[in-house]
């Protein structure tokens, strides 16, 4: 019982960081490129990957872009950023499960800027019927590239930063 409280307060620990994290960055200026984003609450997503099992990662993925959605955004957000969620955080935990010795956090972070990116793409494509967007795929790839880093570094830092500090919540995966 004291381990699935544990648990649950740690997840929403990580939901509300997202969502804090989601608001400063709708804070910051845009990044010049439609759709681009810095993609900080990911730092919470790469956490939560780093220490839970994936059922777990997808319900904090999936509340934190709800919940954000519903504050701060609309429909379409919640839309765009649930397909790039979701699809970034499958693409980051095969890469985990499959090369897990091989792979640093921060490329791990890497490709699921990407594969954020190319969800948000993806369902932008479909619900404006306009292929033509395809032609923002290399920016949007440059763009992911220093931010996946950023996302990645800030993930190291926490997660050595709270083992240092005996926060050492593992969930059997």
């Amino acid at each position: 019982m004291k381990n699935n409280t544990k648990k649950l307060v740690y997840i929403s620990m990580l939901v509300t960081q997202a969502m804090i994290l989601s608001y400063i960055e709708s804070l910051l200026p845009a990044i010049p490129i439609q759709g681009a984003k810095l993609g900080l609450a990911n730092i919470a997503t790469v956490l939560a990957l780093s220490t839970l099992n994936f059922k777990s990662c997808l319900l904090i993925v999936i509340a934190r872009t709800l919940l954000t959605g519903l504050l701060f955004g609309n429909m379409a957000s919640i839309i765009y950023s649930m397909t790039g969620g979701v699809l970034s955080l499958l693409a980051m935990y095969l890469i985990i499960k499959l090369l897990r010795n091989e792979l640093s956090l921060v490329s791990v972070s890497i490709v699921g800027a990407i594969f954020h990116n190319l969800g948000q793409l993806g369902i932008a494509i479909l619900i404006l019927s306009n292929p033509k967007l395809a032609i923002l795929l290399p920016y949007l790839f440059i763009i992911a590239i220093p931010t996946g880093l950023f996302v990645g570094l800030v993930s190291n830092y926490l997660l050595k930063y709270l083992s240092k500090n005996n926060f050492n919540y593992k969930n059997n995966r």
